[in-house]
């Protein structure tokens, strides 16, 4: 049978948490203590922006180099996992959220993740509208050039579709002519 550390982490962490606001609380006091909690939140918050922002850069550098973000990807979970445990209200799960903000800490835990996880790179395009996703989707023929209404036009010979019904070819005979001057008297 396999040691799972969740089910472990879910009993261990609420037990220290509350000691150490039991301890934390007895030496500079219960509003002081609940200052600090919230004042951790906030920091948490500010860094989860600051770093969350620069990461998402790199990540949209790498696939735009046409490269597998997998680092990048590994850190911004960190990253994530950091934000939510400085929210989470606690002393133990402060400490773990600041630890992970720091590089050679994520450094060291991708190292561990490395070999535990895959990274698949997939080249689904998903586009909005019927039809639904498509993969490896041709590029568009060519440039883009937008124009406004009044400088488009049309410069393409025009060919009559045979089969459509206002085709003169197809119109009915009716009274014995087929002018549409004299379809338009007989309505």
């Amino acid at each position: 049978m396999r040691f799972s550390l969740i089910p472990f982490a879910l009993i261990v962490i609420p037990i220290a948490e509350i000691a150490a606001f039991i301890t934390i609380g007895g030496e500079i006091g219960v509003l002081p203590t609940l200052g600090l909690v919230v004042v951790t939140a906030i920091i948490g918050t500010a860094l989860l922006r600051w770093q969350g922002i620069g990461l998402l850069n790199r990540i949209r550098a790498e696939t735009d180099a046409g490269r597998v973000p997998g680092r990048d990807l590994a850190d911004g979970a960190m990253i994530l996992v950091a934000g939510v445990l400085l929210l989470t209200p606690g002393f133990v799960t402060d400490t773990l959220g600041f630890l992970l903000f720091v590089p050679a800490i994520r450094d060291r835990a991708w190292k561990f993740l490395k070999g535990r996880i895959t990274v698949v790179a997939s080249n689904t395009v998903f586009t909005s509208g019927g039809g639904g996703p498509r993969r490896n989707a041709p590029p568009g023929k060519g440039p883009v050039v937008d124009l406004d209404e009044e400088d488009y036009h049309d410069d393409s010979p025009r060919r009559p579709n045979p089969e459509s019904p206002w085709n003169e070819r197809n119109r009915t005979i009716e009274n014995g002519t087929d002018s549409p001057s004299d379809d338009r008297r007989n309505r």
